[in-house]
């Protein structure tokens, strides 16, 4: 059940309307940006919320049985409002998203909440000139898996409390000696062995990236790292960088590179669905 002003409600029941629609982002960080798809900027309720450029929002999809709300809004990349840089390095992961109608004649009448749920997710099109997302409602939350479930990986993530892995001894500095794109560096001085990064995190100490992290595909004995994805800003040689090492949550290398056998989460001696379709 919605809850609007009489004023709006009587608004909305006349033959002509003057709706907007407004987006309000609160981001982790606690910064709070306002959109509006109406041609000027809107005043309310103490934000403003801007006439973005090229922002169209979706219909909104909403049922009662369950299923997730969700709009998808499409904004042109802004760099006083939303950038590339800031997508890419994921300031808006998470991000609380209220959806609002306001009578943009007379904003006094208040609004009407269509939805609020997190951001979903994120693509940038059109040569990375627009950036579309999904608004999702707060039933996406009911589709997370609660609880454990029977596989043979580990489901721990590697030094959280349950793995128990003390990750200053697997964690390495680093310094980048050269560049070969914006996801791909090397460092000669990390000499571990092939693979001894991958699905590893590396942390940009200093440099364009500081303070952002980002997941290693892969890397080799000759000290170069290959991300997953390329970091927003621009690598140079001499940023500096911490590098955790990767573990693929298998009972081998939880027990031969990290000794911690003791606290592997996985059911790997649990048979399978191959078990139990194998032949006799």
């Amino acid at each position: 059940m919605k809850t609007i002003s009489p004023a709006l409600a009587a608004h909305l029941a006349g033959g002509n309307t003057t709706l907007a629609t407004l987006v309000k982002l609160t981001l982790t960080d606690n910064t709070v940006m306002g959109f509006t798809d109406h041609d000027k900027n809107l005043p309310v309720g103490g934000l403003l919320y801007e006439a973005a450029k090229g922002q169209t929002p979706s219909a909104l999809s909403q049922s009662s049985d369950l299923a997730v709300d969700n709009m998808n809004v499409v904004a042109m990349l802004d760099s006083a409002s939303i950038s590339e840089e800031d997508i890419h390095a994921g300031r808006y992961d998470f991000a609380r998203v209220d959806v609002y109608l306001v009578n943009w004649v007379d904003v006094s009448m208040g609004v009407m909440q269509q939805n609020r749920g997190t951001f979903g997710e994120v693509m940038v099109s059109n040569g990375q000139m627009t950036v579309e997302f999904e608004a999702r409602g707060l039933t996406q939350q009911l589709q997370q898996t609660i609880g454990r479930v029977h596989s043979p990986a580990c489901d721990a993530d590697l030094g959280d409390s349950r793995c128990k892995v003390a990750l200053g001894g697997f964690t390495h500095a680093g310094s980048v000696t050269s560049v070969s794109s914006q996801r791909v560096l090397t460092d000669s001085a990390l000499v571990q062995v092939d693979g001894y990064f991958n699905s590893g995190v590396i942390t940009w100490l200093t440099g364009n990236n500081a303070g952002l992290e980002m997941e290693i595909k892969k890397s080799t004995a000759a000290g170069v790292l290959n991300l997953f994805l390329p970091m927003p800003k621009t690598i140079s040689v001499g940023d500096t960088f911490s590098a955790r090492a990767g573990c693929d949550k298998l009972l081998n290398t939880c027990k031969t590179k990290f000794s911690n056998v003791i606290n592997f989460r996985g059911f790997p001696h649990i048979p399978g669905t191959d078990k139990m379709l194998e032949y006799p």
